[in-house]
């Protein structure tokens, strides 16, 4: 708690907003998407999809795996209380909604389903994509799995795997993800691995969200050395996210804004 205090105030002290930005691209998607504050109705059905799951007080076998295929941990616990403490804060998933709106991406990857509460930000933020959503836990990704069909959400794909060995398995040079959200394995090894893995699916178009990148010192790392590729131009942290562009046209640039 010490370390993510230290880097929050570090945070606020190099942080700008969209006064200080001269890329036309970040500074239109801050002003346009960032800090939209105009009501959306999709809000609405993010709290509803939110409501359903606090009143879940139904336990759970909650399994995590780990960057290998080892369980590293294995508890019991209510459905509401994952949802208070393990998924997307109300605040994020509307920024997630309005980031998947913003951009249009027909293809989505997610590296962590947990209860689909980011899940139901991107597929409301464009019902015509093609989400495909990982998961390491069964039993979680049963309870989201109910709620896509309560919800109507068709256009998600649930994937129970460990994350590696799915990412490794696939052929993906043939593929393009145009947003991948990385909130599945915070250690920079597995975060890393991940980077490594998807780069053969880049374009022009590509956006990437990697979740907590200043979670822990180990994090911290693994978001200098992903701003820092060579493949990356423009990086953005928002404190909680860290947003990479692969846009061939732009100068690399570093953003740390406010969000």
């Amino acid at each position: 708690m010490f370390f993510q205090i230290k880097s929050y105030l570090k945070f606020l002290w190099h942080s700008k907003n969209e006064h200080a930005v001269h890329s036309p691209f970040v500074f239109t998607l801050i002003t346009k998407c960032f800090y939209d504050k105009k009501p959306k109705p999709e809000y609405s059905i993010l709290k509803e999809y939110r409501d359903f799951l606090l009143q879940n007080k139904k336990a759970i076998n909650v399994t995590d795996f780990g960057a290998g295929s080892k369980v590293f941990k294995s508890n019991t616990r209510q459905i509401t209380q994952i949802a208070k403490t393990a998924g997307i804060s109300p605040k994020r998933a509307k920024l997630l909604f309005r980031i998947t709106s913003y951009f249009q991406p027909e293809s989505i990857l997610e590296i962590g389903t947990s209860l689909g509460l980011a899940t139901a930000a991107l597929s409301l933020g464009n019902p015509k994509s093609q989400i495909t959503t990982l998961e390491g836990c069964l039993e979680t990704t049963k309870v989201a799995q109910t709620q896509f069909e309560q919800f109507k959400f068709s256009n998600i794909n649930s994937v129970v795997t460990e994350f590696n060995h799915y990412l490794s398995d696939l052929k993906l040079s043939t593929l393009s993800f145009r947003l991948v959200y990385f909130d599945g394995n915070h250690s920079k090894k597995a975060t890393l691995g991940y980077f490594d893995l998807l780069l053969p699916t880049i374009t022009n178009e590509t956006v990437w969200i990697f979740d907590d990148i200043h979670w822990s010192s180990d994090m911290e790392e693994a978001w200098e050395m992903i701003k820092n590729h060579p493949k990356v131009t423009v990086s953005i942290d928002t404190f909680q996210w860290g947003l990479v562009f692969f846009r061939y046209e732009q100068q690399k640039e570093h953003f740390i804004i406010r969000a």
